[in-house]
Formats: C-alpha cells, structure tokens, sequence
C-alpha cells in the first residue's frame, strides 16, 4: 500500500489504536490561521472543568509544536505557522495527529486536526516559456502536448482549467490523465503555411478554483517546420521499480526507452523531467538515454513513493510522457527512542502501590518488525512499566517508598527494536520524593497594631504581615488574604487589600478619620499544600486625625443675601455684661479641634472684649457718649493644628434700650458704600427692626444657660411697605435646650398682605404650637420673602425662652403695619405645655 493511500487511511484506522486512554477528537481548521487562534475548546471536549486545567498541567506532546494549551480557559490554539503544503505535498488529505497530556491524575488524550487547504497558491508552470516546433505538413486536428502547469494547492483551489489566447490556427484541449492531473494540448485548426508564416506566439493560462481565482501564464512559441508526422513512443506506459532506502547517490534506478519511426532529426529523442521541482532534487534523468540515478538522499522514514513524469521529444517537436513510480523500501536504520510526555512534579512518600509516576512514549521511524519496541528497567527500583496503546507507557510504582531512606531515585528505561540487528536506546528519570504537609504557618507576631494618618494617598502600604511555614516546597509556601473584618463586607475591597505573595496590606482609599476613626481586620496565612493549613492574626488600624477641616460657624448665621443679623445691648450694659456669643465647631478631633476666638476688626476697639477658647462677647467698658450705637465686630475663629484653620464672622451690634428707639436710627440711616460689610436692614421702601424684651423669668433653680451664646430675649418684628402686595413667609424654627440637648422644631407662619381702598387687608394662615416638657430655648430664625417688594427683606435671627414652670400657653405675635396704615396683621407662634 502506497504512502498516499496509508494518508487515505489514516484518519479512519487511527481511532483503532487510541482507545487506550481517551476517546480520540477530531478538529478541522484551515490552513495559515493566525498564531493564537482557536482551534478549539479542548477542555470542554474532554469533559474537564476550567478550574481543573492549571492543576491538570493540559498540554501538548510532539516533537514539532504547531498548537498548544491555554490552561485558562482550555482552548487549544495554533502556535506556530501552518502551511499545509509543506506539511502534506502530496496528500489531499492533511491529518494531524496530536497527544494531548495531563497529569493528576496522568493520562493522554489523542486527537486529530485535519488542515484544511486554502488557495494561498497560484498556478506556475515550471518553465518561463514553450517553444514548439510543428511541421507545414502537419494534419489538422494533431495534437500538441503542452507543460502542465502546478498548484501546490489541493481540492477546489487546485488547477482547474486552461485558457488560450486567442489565435485561427490552434485550439486548447485539456487531456484527464490517470494520475488525475490535466493536460493541455495544442489542436491544430488551419493549416501552416511557413512562407506564408514561419512562427505563432500563444499565451496559455492555467486558473484554478479559487475565489478569488488565481492564475499563471507562460509564452508558447511555435515555429513552423518541414513534416514531422510520427511522435516517439515508449516501451509501456506506467513503469515501477522498488529500491531500498539509503540508496548511494548516482546508483542507477530505471531506464526508460522510446522510439520514433521517423528518420534523422525527426527520430532523435531528447527525456526531460515533466514534474514537480522537488522529484528533481532526488533523481537525475540522462537527457540522452533515458536513465534515472539518484541524486538527493532516499529514506523511507520521509517518503515511501514518489511518482514522476518522463517526456520524450523528437527533433521534429513531437513528445510523449510516461509515468514513473518508484517504491522505497524500508530497513532498520533507525533506533528507538524514548520521549518523557509526562513526569509526576512531586512524588510523597507515602504514594499508594501503582500510583502512575510518569508517562512514556517510544518512537521508532522504521516500519514493520523494524519499528516494534519492548521497554525495561535493568535498576532493582520500587518501580515497574505498564504498556498502554499505541506505543505508550507508565511508569507506575511497585513497592514502599522511604524518602529519608532513600530521597531520590534515577530510573533508566532501555528501548529495543525487533529488526535485525536490533537496535536499542535508554532514557533516564530522576524522581525526587517529598514530605507530606504537616506543619502549619506561624505569624512573627500574636497581633499587629498600626497608625496610618489619614487623606492617605490610595495604595499607600499600611502595614506588612509576615508568616513562616518550615515544609518544603508549595507546602511551604505561604500566601495571605483578608478572611474578616468589622467593616461592611461589601466595601470591604474598596477600603484595603493584602498582597497574596509579600503580605503588605495596602490602602485602596484615602481614609476620613471624622468618618473611620479605627477599622479591624482578620488575616490569613495559607499554605499550598493538600490539604492546606492556614493561620489567622488579627491587624488594628487606627486612622490618625490631620487638620483637613476648618472650623464653621453655626452662631450668627446669615441671612439668604449673605448679610449679618443685628444683636442689640441696652445701653447701660456694664463691664461684663454678655452680649452675645460666637458658636463654631471643627469636624477634626484633638488639637486640630481646639478653637479659640480673636477680633480682627472692630468699630470701636476696647468696647467689646471675646473670650479666647468661649467665643462669648462682653462689654469690656461701659458705651460712651461718643461711641456710634452700631457697632461691627469681624471675629475669626482658628483651631489649634498646624498649619491653623480658620473661618470668619461679622457681628452687628446695636445700642438701644427699646425698639422705637431703634427705628429712626435704622429707616434713616445712608446706604452702606460696602453692602457686604454693614448689615442690610432698610432700604427706600423696606425696613425691619426688632425690640427686645427680657424673659428669663425662670422659677427657683433655673437659670439662663450663657454658654449657648444668646440670651433670653422674647421680641416684636414690625415690618412696612409702601407695596401694592405682598406675602410674608416666616421660616425653619430652630431650637437649643439648656440642657445641653438639641431639640429641633419646624413649623411656619404665612401673612398675606394686600391692599384695597388704600387700607390694608390681612390673613393669618397659620399658627405654631411647640409642645414643652421642660425649661427650653428657641433660637429662632425667620427667613421672610415678600414675593413683589423692591427690595428683599433682611433675615431675623433672635432668642426666646420658654419654661415649663410658666403657664401653659405662651405667644410670640408679629405684627404687619404701614407707615400710612392702620396695623392689619399679626402672626401667633404659640407654645403649649
């Protein structure tokens, strides 16, 4: 059987011999694919879970590595360049078998992978041009055997048809020969007349069936001679011959003979090769007589045939071919070998009797008994083979193993042919045994405390773990992980992460110690081994404060436009006497919270006096003659880190022992050059003033709470307008107990003022009720919009106490009046007990 029909075969007789140790998977890619294609899912294939790959060590076997294993995700991808013309040149069919090895346990997996042809070849023909001589006499319809053009290619993309340039004198017929190659020849059409012309040039184009299609062409030239009328004819048709391989260069292998009837120059015969190039390369033909010596070295171990074509033309210009097959014939000219596919990483001492150790293949290029291989250990080793299919073994073991006894072992295996001589060939192993994991990581320390200053860069190195495990190997090797903490287990791996390999626990986030102040965190030392065994430490992580907040002021607060409330003094206020205190506070802890007070600017310096660390404001003398009764104070409060933080308030302080007193003052005062830094009370048609009134009329044991930085003031708010309309909307209640407590209320209080017949109407929509349990103050804040005035409404800031002691119903009333009016509204905030 030749080596095209064993190719034939292959494929099918091949799951015969592969039932061993898997069933065999067939594949099919085309030619020249990229290098990293997907040829296929192999772990998929093969029944094996992704997770399972890296430990099952998936890989190819084969001396020529045209695909490998992505361990990953089980695709077999392509490696190297594919070019199925070079792999298979003269098979149609191209199969590549490939063995698949694993381990854990070992075992080989066959498969194959057919290369399918693409048309990446075109049509050539051997020579660059063809130069035919025809007789004037030459009948019409004579045939012209032409040089048959090549395509690497197979199937469709191979040569598929001629085409002739077009000409009156000759026509194109292609010719099927046995070996299922076409051969163009030349028909002649119309009689040559060679005075009338002596030479014809023809363009012939071999296409094949690609798409698109490919082609190649070659320049014929004919000259026209004297008659010619018989071509040479050899003695048969087909001729075989067997030689051995290894066949001395220039030994003679066949001659072939033709004869032509004609005389003289028309009966000289010339041979000439009519074949691929590479069959050129092997033999030699005497163009004279017709003998073919070899010339390139024979071994059947790379072609078991080769079939050529021999063309003999006479001096008229007439040829004919025969075919020429040559069978090579084996003989034990190679050795075996013994391929390693697979070999156990580690081998523990106590591994069960015919626990599989390695995997093992033998490899004899030769055929026949020549090519039959037995396998034995000549060492006295607690280890034996076991055949398998298709020439595969395993080396199993085949007694106890003492790894302090004895810690390693070198195995030769001896590899011996059945030809004559046999021909043998040893490969040797060595098997190191290891220890079993029985030792368990220790961390350097019992626990680990760390500071870490917070606004920390992200990925800042927080601390380091360290763990030691005595094994040997991945039973010593030790990797780290977070198994708990008393954060959020969700944001966990937004706030820290360990580094498996070094233990470095690294911040994945700039930490706020106002919001994480300390965190918590498990960490676990794991070793490779199987079964692992892991340690757990515990790690603290105290988040240090830095000065990254500045203080804010809570007390005075400003209005919606930006611009300060007014606190009033009566003006026999003595040395002392408090008037109002700056409240502020700093979100940082510790000395980065510690605040204190300072005056920046004042109207009047030496009037007032603050409290350094209180914010509290005093009359440091009592008010002059002189002194203007408004007064403006710009305090900064700075907290104690370094470098300081610090935030600004204005204070507008005003002089009066009663609200009338104030009014004049307030309505006809210029407009401020600075609206920023003068509070805005009045305007052309829109002014507001307030009367205060005291209210600490606690009962026995109660007394007023200055630390809160206002006092007990109960008030009345007259508001005017020369407005055709407006609505008064009173706001947002804001409430401090004495206590210390915070108590919040919100309620509001809506006036709707209009005018008709040049009186003012008025409608109280609501009123509020504040439920009491206790002595409490409200600081309270009205914010007022009156949706068509000119001019907005300044903001009303003032306190007001309430005590349980009083009676149940307290009122606040605000009344609505016009310079021009009687007063037609007034607004109720009510407390109840």
């Amino acid at each position: 059987m030749g080596y095209l029909e064993l190719e034939l075969l292959f494929p099918f007789l091949l799951p015969l011999f592969c039932g061993g140790l898997s069933e065999q998977i067939h594949y099919s890619i085309p030619e020249e694919m990229a290098r990293g294609s997907v040829v296929g899912n192999l772990a998929e294939d093969l029944g094996l879970h992704v997770r399972d790959l890296l430990n099952r060590n998936l890989r190819v076997s084969g001396e020529e590595q045209y695909f490998i294993v992505n361990t990953e995700n089980g695709n077999i991808l392509v490696s190297d360049r594919i070019d199925r013309e070079s792999l298979c040149p003269q098979s149609i069919l191209c199969i590549v078998p490939l063995e698949i090895m694993a381990e854990n346990p070992l075992n080989v997996f066959h498969i194959t992978v057919k290369i399918e042809d693409i048309n990446d070849n075109s049509p050539y023909f051997p020579q660059n041009s063809i130069v035919l001589q025809i007789n004037e006499l030459a009948i019409l319809g004579t045939r012209f055997g032409l040089e048959s053009a090549i395509d690497a290619d197979v199937g469709p993309n191979s040569l598929q048809s001629y085409q002739l340039s077009y000409n009156e004198y000759f026509s194109l017929m292609v010719k099927d020969k046995r070996e299922g190659k076409n051969a163009p020849e030349l028909i002649l059409e119309k009689p040559l007349d060679r005075e009338h012309q002596n030479s014809h040039f023809l363009v012939l184009t071999a296409m094949d069936g690609g798409d698109p299609v490919q082609s190649g062409t070659i320049q014929i030239r004919i000259e026209v001679t004297d008659a010619n009328d018989n071509p040479p004819v050899f003695s048969q048709d087909v001729y075989k011959v067997s030689i051995p391989e290894n066949l001395p260069l220039g030994t003679s292998v066949l001659k072939v003979t033709a004869v032509d009837q004609d005389e003289g120059i028309n009966a000289e015969i010339t041979y000439s090769f009519k074949t691929l190039r590479d069959i050129r390369n092997m033999f030699m033909l005497d163009h004279q007589n017709g003998e073919i010596k070899s010339k390139g070295p024979i071994d059947f171990e790379i072609s078991s045939s080769y079939t050529m074509n021999i063309e003999a033309k006479d001096g008229g210009g007439m040829a004919t071919e025969c075919k020429i097959i040559i069978e090579i014939l084996d003989e034990n000219d190679n050795a075996p070998e013994v391929i390693f596919t697979s070999v156990s990483n580690s081998i523990t001492e106590d591994a069960e009797l015919g626990m599989v150790i390695a995997l093992f293949k033998t490899l004899d290029k030769d055929s026949g008994e020549n090519g039959e291989v037995t396998c034995l250990i000549k060492e006295k080793v607690p280890f034996r083979i076991e055949s398998s299919a298709n020439n595969y073994y395993k080396l199993v073991t085949d007694g106890s193993l003492d790894r302090e006894k004895t810690p390693s072992y070198n195995v030769t295996i001896t590899a011996t042919d059945r030809g004559k001589p046999p021909l043998s060939s040893s490969s040797s192993i060595t098997l190191h045994i290891a220890d079993v994991n029985d030792n368990t990581p220790v961390f350097e320390q019992a626990f680990y405390l760390v500071h870490i200053a917070e606004n920390n860069p992200p990925g800042a190195s927080i601390a380091q773990v360290s763990a030691s495990d005595p094994d040997l190997g991945p039973n010593g090797r030790v990797s780290y992980s977070i198994v708990a903490s008393d954060l959020e287990p969700r944001a966990l791996a937004s706030y820290v992460s360990v580094s498996a390999q070094s233990g470095v626990v690294f911040a994945q986030r700039a930490f706020d110690h106002e919001q994480l102040r300390a965190f918590e965190l498990t960490l676990q030392a794991r070793d490779q081994g199987s079964p692992a065994l892991s340690a757990n430490v515990s790690l603290r992580v105290l988040v240090d404060d830095r000065n990254d907040n500045a203080p804010r002021v809570l007390y005075p607060a400003l209005g919606p436009d930006g611009s300060a409330l007014f606190d009033t003094v009566p003006r026999a206020a003595q040395p002392g006497y408090l008037v109002t205190k700056v409240v502020a506070v700093d979100a940082d802890s510790g000395h980065n919270a510690w605040l204190s007070y300072h005056v920046l600017q004042a109207s009047e310096p030496g009037l007032f006096s603050l409290g350094l660390r209180t914010g509290e404001v005093r009359t440091a003398r009592a008010l002059g003659d002189r002194d203007a009764a408004r007064q403006r104070l710009l305090v900064a409060v700075r907290d104690g880190g370094q470098p300081p933080l610090s935030a600004t308030a204005t204070l507008l302080l005003v002089f009066a022992d009663s609200l009338q007193e104030v009014l004049p003052d307030v309505r006809d005062r210029p407009a401020p050059s600075d609206p920023q830094a003068e509070l805005h009370s009045s305007s052309a048609t829109t002014w507001n003033c307030i009367q205060p009134g005291l209210c600490y009329k606690t009962g026995p044991g109660f007394s007023p709470n200055y630390n809160l930085g206002t006092l007990p003031y109960s008030y009345n708010m007259y508001v005017a307008s020369d407005s055709q309309k407006a609505r008064l909307n009173f706001l947002t209640m804001k409430s401090e107990m004495g206590s210390g407590q915070d108590l919040s209320n919100e309620a509001s209080l809506v006036v709707s003022v209009t005018e008709e017949n040049n009186k003012l109407n008025s409608h109280t929509d609501a009123s509020v009720h504040v439920s009491v349990n206790k002595q409490v103050w409200f600081n309270f804040q009205i914010i007022s919009t009156i949706t068509s005035f000119a001019y907005p409404l300044s903001i009303f800031s003032f306190p007001f106490c309430v005590d349980s002691l009083y009676p149940p119903t307290h009122k606040i009333s605000f009344t609505v009046t016009s310079g021009y009016y009687d007063a037609v509204a007034t607004g109720i905030f009510a407390t109840e007990a």
